[in-house]
């Protein structure tokens, strides 16, 4: 069986900038002491694609959403039943969520809103955690989360304020830092105010890494949390072992299954 502590909670694995050398990738995460991967996708293909990788990775965890800034409904109607019929394959359904940067008028986001309904409301039909993206929608998003009983839920990398988050933490969400968090003045603002109890660790690869302009991967997620216990304070064996138990908590039937 495999074993592992440290899972990275978001990943885009499947993406074309990995084709050439995803092996690679994989055995530098494992060597660095990442056992588990979430990969999550943005349509369909992503999706397809995510449970190919895992069927070849036993460390790929596969994960299937509809990026916030597709505004279709039919297109989430079938995402939607994609999931019901994989169910059994998927550990998580992301990433779902707001996206008030790109999206700015006031109809497109009241249609990202219903599609994001949908979600949360196939998550708590299915028992899966939701991976969410809420850039420059934190607050929005973590209200329309809560309005709609969202159960099990990860925020990734939170672009607001700890204000906007604390509701959230109140709820039982959990926030997952990005190695971006290195020269993120809003994050490490951000996770200074979190607990660490609510954390959990991704890399978002291929971005959000610790320099802007270079590729990132799963490896990195290490940085995230020497990051963590500087920024908190705290010893990291202790920054360790918390986040593992965070993330049983979230997405405990797949980690158990690997300690």
């Amino acid at each position: 069986m495999y074993k592992f502590k440290i899972v990275d909670t978001h990943t885009h694995i499947c993406d074309e900038v990995f084709d050439a050398d995803r092996e690679e990738v994989l055995h530098r995460a494992e060597a660095a002491g990442v056992g588990a991967i979430i990969a999550l996708g943005e349509n369909i293909s992503d999706a397809r694609r995510n449970i190919e990788l895992a069927e070849k990775h036993p460390m790929i965890l596969p994960g299937a959403g509809l990026y916030p800034t597709i505004l279709d409904l039919d297109q989430a109607e079938q995402m939607g039943a994609f999931i019901r019929q994989e169910r059994s394959q998927l550990v998580a359904i992301g990433e779902v969520g707001l996206d008030f940067w790109a999206v700015k008028e006031a109809p497109a986001r009241e249609l990202q809103k219903e599609i994001l309904k949908g979600f949360i409301n196939l998550s708590n039909e299915l028992g899966l955690p939701l991976n969410i993206h809420s850039r420059s929608a934190g607050r929005h998003a973590v209200a329309l989360l809560l309005e709609n009983g969202a159960a099990r839920v990860q925020m990734h990398a939170f672009d607001g304020k700890a204000s906007a988050a604390l509701p959230a933490v109140e709820a039982g969400f959990f926030f997952s830092i990005p190695p971006s968090v290195v020269r993120s003045r809003q994050k490490q603002k951000l996770l200074k105010h979190l607990p660490l109890a609510c954390l959990l660790v991704e890399t978002d690869s291929p971005v959000l890494g610790p320099e802007p302009k270079q590729r990132n991967e799963p490896a990195n997620v290490n940085i995230s949390l020497k990051a963590i216990s500087e920024l908190k304070g705290i010893d990291e064996e202790t920054v360790e072992e918390t986040i593992c138990d965070n993330t049983r908590r979230l997405y405990g039937d797949i980690v158990n299954g690997f300690n």
